[in-house]
């Protein structure tokens, strides 16, 4: 079983805020888009793993409990953790480690109890959507058809995929909980995505047409004249689908960052601005 504690670095007894720290840390060092070594999508995979199982408290308990010796697993319910996972660009694990409670003894037929467990999903992938294989028990190869838009929480059926049934019991349902992955760019907020944009001075002074990263592409962002930072500028429609009605907006927050070093030319600007009687630095 991996240790996820010595994956992020931290005690078992560490904090909360002690494993969300070490997790971004860990996470900017890693990412593929960032981390040019070979291995940075397992890396980060397992980094990401670790995190999502000592960030839950109630996972992080059964995980403890797991390292101390077996775990009962509860009827009806698929043991999470090291026996079942999905992250991005890996698929499930090799199974889901049903528990005695699948199935129950008696006279005639029986339905199959349902299961659940977690799939945990990239903003990307949440706001594309797709397809995913997995494996169940038995080495049963499943594709999951992941719908645009999908929210942390909302489940996804797959219908007799549950435990067997008996007798003629019809087998029981699984269900997938869509967990949205932390991002070290991008925050989920209902449907809208919110990503911070990093502004010289002069450009919130003067304004600025800037490219940023959504998740549906490339995109470009008007900012006004006068803009402080902590403001959050709209992009209508560009965060996650909804099938049911409009899409959630892309939020652009901004955020005021003075260079360490300046050249002649941006220091005389700055210069020029600080000195103008129109300039406000706090407005």
């Amino acid at each position: 079983m991996a240790d996820h504690y010595a994956t992020l670095g931290v005690s078992r007894n560490a904090s909360q805020d002690e494993i969300q720290r070490a997790y971004r840390a860990l996470a900017r060092r890693h990412h593929p888009d960032l981390d040019p070594e070979p291995g940075a999508d397992e890396r980060f995979r397992v980094i990401s793993e670790a995190y999502r199982v000592l960030s839950d408290p109630e996972r992080r308990r059964r995980y403890d409990a797991s390292r101390r010796g077996p775990v009962q697993a509860r009827p009806g319910r698929v043991p999470v953790g090291d026996q079942v996972w999905v992250s991005a660009g890996a698929g499930f694990g090799t199974g889901f480690g049903f528990g005695p409670g699948d199935v129950l003894g008696g006279g005639g037929p029986i339905r199959g109890v349902d299961h659940e467990a977690e799939l945990e999903l990239t903003v990307e992938e949440v706001y594309r959507g797709g397809r995913r294989s997995i494996t169940l028990p038995g080495a049963r190869a499943l594709r999951v058809e992941i719908p645009p838009g999908v929210t942390d929480g909302q489940r996804i059926a797959l219908p007799g995929h549950g435990g067997a049934g008996v007798g003629r019991g019809a087998a029981g349902d699984l269900y997938l909980v869509v967990r949205i992955a932390p991002h070290d760019r991008y925050r989920v907020e209902g449907r809208d995505v919110v990503v911070e944009l990093p502004l010289t001075p002069w450009e919130a002074a003067l304004g600025a047409t800037v490219g940023i990263d959504a998740p549906g592409g490339p995109t470009r962002v008007e900012v006004p004249p006068g803009t402080s930072s902590g403001r959050r500028l709209r992009l209508p429609g560009q965060g996650l689908p909804d099938h049911r009605g409009p899409a959630g907006d892309l939020c652009v927050e901004v955020r005021i960052e003075v260079p360490a070093a300046l050249d002649e030319t941006e220091r005389r600007l700055f210069a020029e601005l600080a000195a103008a009687s129109t300039f406000n630095p706090r407005a």
